[in-house]
């Protein structure tokens, strides 16, 4: 048996298990394990040479392939560089297998190179940490390497979802001998899992059919969440039985829901104290993971609903509305199928309820019709462009909204029902800037749909290794908003009107993406006239091959004053 035999079955096991996908980082110490990957005929492997962003291509591949994406890499401060990703993969409940390669135990902390504490490195972030053994010559230690990793598998796949750590020490010499080929044994164990589909219990139902009826003014608000064709169809039949309010954004995607309230974050910011009173709920019912609207936020928390059933299969509760009463241990689907099923009859209550949602529809309606109503401007500012390019996406592609002011100007803007092919992705498991563009590449790299990603500058230069690498991305298309700063310290309350804002906060730069473009070999349409944006569009979502970056340099503050316009239009929508 070859000395590293029980670590290249790390690699069969996997592709038993269905992981197909594994990232790779360059380095020595990771050789018995890039190796395993890279042989073995049944995963694909890419490398990446910045840890920071091959974590986030991970997280995009896992995303996109909807299973757990294997991301090696070798010891010491290379392992460190994972944990943006890893966190983001935590919070967002996005599956990953991180396997970083080590040192012996003993030679931690003896000055060797490359060498640093590499147990639990990831904190709280990870679902467990997992130590392979350091010796594989046992028979012991190679029944626990194959035990490790099934479970670490089988662990990432439990609700929710999420990552998990296998440290790898390994002793030198780390290559095989040039005579040794690396096969795969045939009886590798594969310990499989049965999982839970999260029905409701007797006791839950009981609890729907003995309350369901108490409560009149019922609001139903969606956080973050994949694309599930299920849910949507489960939520359509009961929306149209109860006419009962859904209030999504943009990264829901439940856009194809016909009378989904889009716009909250809109209307909400504007409207009156008394107008709020009359959209204040009796019951809220929320699933999913996090919203971006803060006025929503804000509202849910000052008109506080008297129940809030909050559904998700397992795991941690959050509770950014403070109200949570009650917590269903099921999927969004199977609850609203349930109280499909529960039978209504026409009474003086269920009226109530549809003048509840009247007035959530009455909302949606002024905040989109102010919207049409706002554009064209006269100048192209970002809000514009952002609402032209979610006008003109091709049917079926996936959505990518980078952190900061992107995903808020495309929460703004929102999808029509139409647009029910589009899948929105963003990472908003952290909200940070960093891996935005990694992430995306992730995606493009594993699926043949055209990835649009509406990002801003400071999100993209700072990935700008989302591009170190050897592999074609024709169907990436990315819209840069370069305002030379981070515009969303011009549009809070706060920094803005500080004397250091501009240096501190805004944080000026004075990169264009034309030199990166030609460095990566990218195809650059700079938008610096209106009247160019129909044909640039035209060229931009022309799939000829190559990637494509659209860049419109614009002015912070024609930004601040055309979103600070919409703003004080939808104010004035209700003095009418």
């Amino acid at each position: 048996m070859a000395r590293f035999q029980p670590i290249y079955d790390i690699a069969e096991l996997c592709s038993r298990k269905g992981l197909t996908q594994a990232v790779l980082c360059p380095g020595s110490r990771c050789a018995p394990l890039t190796l395993a990957f890279v042989r073995h005929p049944n995963i694909i492997t890419r490398t990446f040479s910045d840890e920071r962003s091959a974590g986030f291509v991970a997280l995009g591949i896992a995303q996109q392939k909807k299973a757990p994406a294997i991301v090696i890499c070798t010891s010491g401060s290379a392992a460190y560089n994972l944990a943006p990703a890893v966190a983001e993969a935590w919070f967002s409940e996005t599956p990953l297998i991180i396997i970083t390669a080590d040192r012996p135990a003993e030679w931690i902390a003896q000055h060797d190179g490359q060498t640093i504490h590499q147990n639990e490195i990831f904190g709280k972030h990870v679902k467990k940490f997992y130590q392979l053994p350091q010796e594989y010559d046992h028979a012991d230690s190679q029944w626990a390497v194959n035990r490790i990793v099934n479970e670490a598998i089988n662990l990432s796949y439990q609700e929710p979802k999420g990552p998990v750590h296998i440290n790898a020490p390994f002793r030198e010499p780390l290559y095989p001998p040039a005579e040794e080929a690396i096969s795969y044994s045939t009886s590798v164990r594969v310990m499989d899992e049965f999982p839970s589909d999260f029905t409701l219990t007797d006791e839950q139902k009981r609890k729907l059919i003995n309350e369901w009826g108490i409560y009149h003014n019922v609001l139903i608000v969606a956080g973050q969440q994949e694309d599930d064709k299920d849910l949507n169809d489960a939520l359509q039949t009961f929306f149209t039985k109860h006419a009962i309010p859904v209030v999504g954004d943009v990264i829901t995607n439940l856009h194809s829901i016909e009378k989904l309230v889009r716009h909250a974050d809109l209307f909400l910011g504007q409207a009156s104290a008394d107008i709020k009173k009359t959209l204040q709920p009796d019951l809220l019912i929320t699933f999913g993971k996090s919203v971006i609207s803060k006025n929503l936020k804000l509202f849910l928390r000052k008109y506080t609903p008297k129940a809030h059933w909050h559904i998700q299969p397992a795991g941690m509760v959050a509770d950014p509305f403070q109200s949570i009463t009650n917590v269903f241990n099921t999927t969004p689907a199977e609850f609203f199928r349930f109280l499909s099923s529960l039978p209504t009859t026409e009474s003086f209550e269920k009226q109530k309820q549809h003048n509840f949602n009247k007035l959530w529809e009455i909302e949606e309606r002024r905040a989109l019709r102010t919207l049409e109503e706002f554009f064209p401007q006269e100048a192209l500012a970002e809000l514009e462009l952002v609402y032209t390019i979610l006008n003109n996406l091709p049917e079926n592609c996936n959505l990518h909204l980078a952190n900061s002011m992107s995903v808020r100007y495309g929460n703004f803007i929102g999808l029509r029902a139409q647009q029910r092919g589009i899948q929105v992705y963003a990472n908003r498991g952290t909200s940070g800037i960093d891996g935005c563009t990694s992430t995306v590449v992730g995606h493009a790299l594993s699926n043949d749909r055209p990835n649009v990603l509406i990002t801003g500058d400071l999100a993209f230069f700072y990935d700008r290794n989302a591009f170190w690498h050897n592999y074609a991305m024709p169907n990436l298309r990315i819209v840069l908003l370069n305002n030379h700063g981070g515009v969303i310290f011009k549009m809070i309350d706060g920094p803005g009107s500080l004397p250091e804002s501009d240096e501190y906060f805004v944080t000026r730069q004075k990169l264009t993406a034309k030199k990166l473009c030609e460095e990566f070999g990218i195809e650059h349409l700079q938008l610096d006239n209106k009247r160019k944006l129909k044909n640039l569009l035209k060229d931009f979502f022309e799939f000829d091959g190559k990637p494509k970056i659209l860049e419109l340099e614009s002015d912070t503050l024609i930004n601040k004053i055309i979103f600070d316009n919409l703003k004080e239009k939808t104010k004035k929508s209700y003095e009418l």
